[in-house]
């Protein structure tokens, strides 16, 4: 089974959405189809075998929608026959995204059809070069212009569906005054005093009219026509058929008014008041309105993971022959040295060989302060070098850099629907259809509608009036953008503060939350363990620690290495050790020098039958204070104590202060003795310690936790603690920076200050909270919306009551637009909110 997104263009509505869905999966091959309105990207889960992405595509296009795909040509080396050719060809076509490729052997060059936003010029580049040819790495001028990754494929996309809505709307609204303006001023002619007949204006006006029904208005009937075309119906055919309509009334009327003059006027002097061309005309200036300001307000909402996109350096200084030379990002290859200068951006991720520097890691992190670098340290892409030159080895580049893992969980993320979404989809699948028949209701029952109802009106107008307006009043747009706006800005918003929240389903999740519990060791504390105090029975505290150290040689164990540091940091030369054996949970024995050594807890004593008596009131005061006591033994006697200390991270407290400020409880869970969780619990403020639990168990401790009632997030370092994470309703993952655990959390926070577990579950909650928001506004608008506009008031107009009969309003089309117009608008400006998000204090 494979996963693909597919990048669509055409898209008006959330009813477009559900129509390419539904197409989808009625493909035999595929799995699952999700189409998402507000990133214009359908994810889809196929089976390779059974299908292709170019039967995926067909199947879009089919529906009347487009794949975006771009064209890239770039010159081959190292061609020598037409089995060269052969090779190039079917490495490219096999590669992810790509739809078409062909080599030219006389030209040496390839052209490449791929999908916007799947693949890259670089990427393609690297395949060809895999196989063994080469591609120069310089700009050649069959690829300048070419977007040279993500970003500028998002970047393009953009700017010219902005700019074909900004150049039809300039048309329509100009048009659309001159338009307002003369009809008006009929008023004045038909009274006589301008000496212009009215079928003149009237000509004029259809002449007018005509231009932006035919014109800006086109692309409406584009759309429903592709939907009539595959029997579907969108928000396109709602806005044709409400302006054709009116616009097709009113050319009736210019070419023959005496079909629709009141009885006893003069048609060719009545015309102008016949006439709904302003009607029509300014239909589609509000809508184009309101969809610029959609389409805007769309992309800033995706404007997160646009920049983490440019932080992405374009270009590295790689050295070739002691000399940096500079080259396309995509042209870096893992074991190259590149040389990173002051004020520039570490290009790729990779290890410090040369130099020594400042990094402002803060993009990855969120700490301000510069990290200090220099042989053997790690440097991360899209960090920015301070002070010195660093020459770095590559070692992830392109897609496995850790921004580019960042970039692909937000896209995902961005990209998925929460399942409140469900209710919403059902819904917009059938909207349009049901709005046909509520406008076709509405034009029959006004044809026959009692005169107190009519406000001075035909029969034929006001039946007119009422059904554009019921057309142009539905949105299913507000419906179709209520979520994955949301969703986009919330997600966008945590990833630039750090905080990388894999989806809609999880905001879910976490506004049931209840309780957190956080890992001890490397999650509340820094979970690097240093040794405090020595106590030797025989008062020699460096053979107690030699001795010690010699056994942890072997251990992996943070405790372990604490006595290696300290032994390190003293200078002991440690001895030869055998017949080691760690005990799990408990501790470690070795034959150190002829003598069988014992270091561990107290658990591990009491089994072994060893008597701690001697030191017994000095570990129980380590253990009051948060120190770890580790006890030494040899050959079956007790032979000292160390105490270890690791220290609690500085923001621990205040970070859990503001989690129970949200209302939840906070369980600390450890491995350590119930009185040195205490005393740690006792400095940062945790409710219940659970102690003494083994690595294995904690998932159990979990599960109980989850039996008594409590919803669960569980805070760890997302690798011991993988299954509790799993066990755990949400499981966030404190991450490193570049070791982070990425897939093994629903919530992951890039750096270890845990104050992101609080920004972590408000955003989540206040971003479900703007979905709730955004779909009752969408719900609402349409059940209160259409019902007015199908003239369910004007009823009202026949009551006595002056102040009841004032409530029978006729909602005109030109309202109706202007509010279809807003509705979207509103929505999406509801979740553009999330984007100056600030954590509570």
């Amino acid at each position: 089974m494979r996963r693909i997104d597919l990048p669509i263009e055409g898209m008006h509505c959330a009813s477009c959405a559900a129509a390419i869905e539904r197409r989808l999966q009625q493909l035999d091959g595929v799995q699952q189809a999700s189409v998402n309105f507000a990133t214009q990207v359908a994810t889809i889960d196929f089976d390779e075998e059974r299908r292709s992405t170019g039967d995926l595509i067909a199947r879009i296009r089919e529906t009347g929608y487009e794949v975006s795909t771009l064209t890239t040509t770039f010159p081959v080396e190292g061609i020598t026959c037409a089995a060269c050719v052969a090779r190039i060809e079917r490495a490219l076509e096999r590669a992810t995204g790509v739809l078409q490729a062909e080599v030219n052997f006389a030209t040496r060059a390839a052209t490449v059809t791929y999908l916007a936003g799947v693949v890259t010029p670089g990427d393609l580049h690297t395949v060809v070069r895999d196989i063994g040819y080469a591609v120069p790495v310089m700009e050649t001028p069959e690829t300048v212009g070419v977007p040279a990754n993500d970003v500028d494929v998002h970047r393009l996309r953009a700017e010219r569906e902005l700019a074909r809505l900004r150049h039809d709307l300039w048309i329509a609204a100009g048009i659309a005054v001159v338009v307002m303006v003369v009809s008006h001023l009929g008023l004045f002619l038909h009274a006589g005093v301008w000496p212009i007949p009215p079928r003149a204006i009237a000509w004029f006006l259809l002449i007018l009219a005509t231009i932006v029904q035919f014109g800006p208005g086109w692309r409406f009937y584009v759309g429903a026509w592709k939907g009539l075309t595959h029997f579907t119906a969108d928000m396109n055919t709602l806005i044709a058929l409400g302006t054709t309509a009116a616009w097709g009334y009113s050319m009736l009327a210019v070419i023959n008014p005496a079909w629709f003059a009141p009885p006893g006027e003069d048609p060719s002097m009545s015309v102008l008041h016949l006439l709904y061309f302003d009607t029509s005309v300014v239909i589609i200036t509000l809508i184009l309105l309101g969809r610029y300001f959609e389409t805007r307000a769309r992309n800033q909402a995706s404007e997160a993971v646009r920049k983490l996109m440019g932080l992405q350096p374009k270009y590295a200084r790689v050295m070739q022959d002691g000399q940096p030379s500079d080259v396309p990002i995509a042209a870096v290859r893992p074991g190259d040295l590149v040389l990173v200068r002051p004020g520039e951006r570490v290009p790729v991720d990779g290890t410090v060989v040369d130099g020594h520097s400042s990094v402002d890691e803060s993009m990855l992190t969120g700490e301000p302060i510069p990290a200090e670098k220099g042989p053997g340290d790690i440097l991360v892409g899209a960090t920015v070098n301070r002070t010195g030159a660093l020459i770095l080895r590559a070692e992830r580049v392109g897609k496995d850099t850790v921004l580019a893992q960042i970039i692909r969980l937000v896209e995902q993320a961005q990209g998925g629907k929460a399942p409140i979404q469900r209710v919403a989809d059902r819904v917009a699948g059938i909207f349009v259809p049901i709005v046909l028949v509520i406008a076709a209701v509405t034009l029959i029952a006004w044809l026959f509608a009692p005169a107190a109802y009519l406000a001075d009106r035909t029969p034929l107008t006001a039946a007119l009036l009422h059904f554009v307006a019921v057309l142009i009043i539905a949105c299913p747009c507000a419906l179709g953008l209520a979520t994955p706006t949301a969703i986009m800005v919330g997600t966008g918003r945590a990833a630039e503060m750090g905080i990388l929240i894999k989806g809609g389903e999880v905001l879910e999740r976490v506004r049931a939350l209840t309780t957190v519990v956080f890992d001890k060791t490397g999650t509340i504390t820094r979970g690097e363990p240093a040794v405090d105090t020595i106590t030797a029975l025989d008062g020699d505290e460096s053979m107690l620690l030699r001795n010690a150290a010699a056994v942890e040689v072997a251990s992996e164990h943070p405790l372990g290495e604490a006595l290696l540091r300290a032994a390190r940091d003293r200078d002991l030369a440690l001895p030869a050790v055998t017949n080691f054996q760690a005990i799990p949970g408990r501790g470690v024995e070795a034959v150190v020098e002829g003598r069988q050594l014992l270091l561990g807890n107290a658990r591990l004593f009491t089994e072994r039958d060893i008597d701690l008596m001697a030191i017994a009131e000095a570990a129980e005061h380590a253990a009051r204070t948060g120190r770890t006591p580790l006890f030494v033994a040899a050959e079956g006697k007790l032979i000292g104590m160390m105490t270890i200390i690791d220290a609690v991270r500085p923001n621990a407290a205040e970070a859990l202060r503001r989690v129970r400020a949200l209302g939840l409880r906070t369980v600390m869970l450890t491995g350590d003795r119930r009185d040195v969780a205490e005393a740690v619990a006792s400095q940062v403020g945790i409710d219940q310690v659970v102690a003494d639990v083994l690595p294995p168990h904690k998932a159990e401790a979990v599960a109980r936790l989850q039996q008594e009632g409590a919803v669960v997030a569980m805070v760890g370092d997302g690798i011991n603690d993988a299954p509790a994470l799993a066990q755990a309703d949400i499981g966030i993952a404190v991450g490193s920076g570049t070791d982070v655990a990425m897939e093994a959390a629903d919530i992951t926070l890039i750096g270890d200050d845990l104050t992101g577990v609080v920004v972590g579950i408000d955003l989540s909650r206040r971003t479900f909270r703007t979905i709730k928001q955004n779909l009752f506004w969408a719900f609402i608008y349409n059940v209160l919306g259409i019902p007015i506009a199908a003239g369910v008031l004007a009823p009202l107009r026949a009551v006595p009551n002056e102040a009841i009969a004032a409530l029978g309003i006729h909602l005109s089309p030109a309202l109706a637009a202007f509010a279809m117009a807003f509705s979207s608008v509103f929505v999406v400006s509801n979740s553009l909110r999330l984007r100056g998000y600030r954590p509570p204090s």
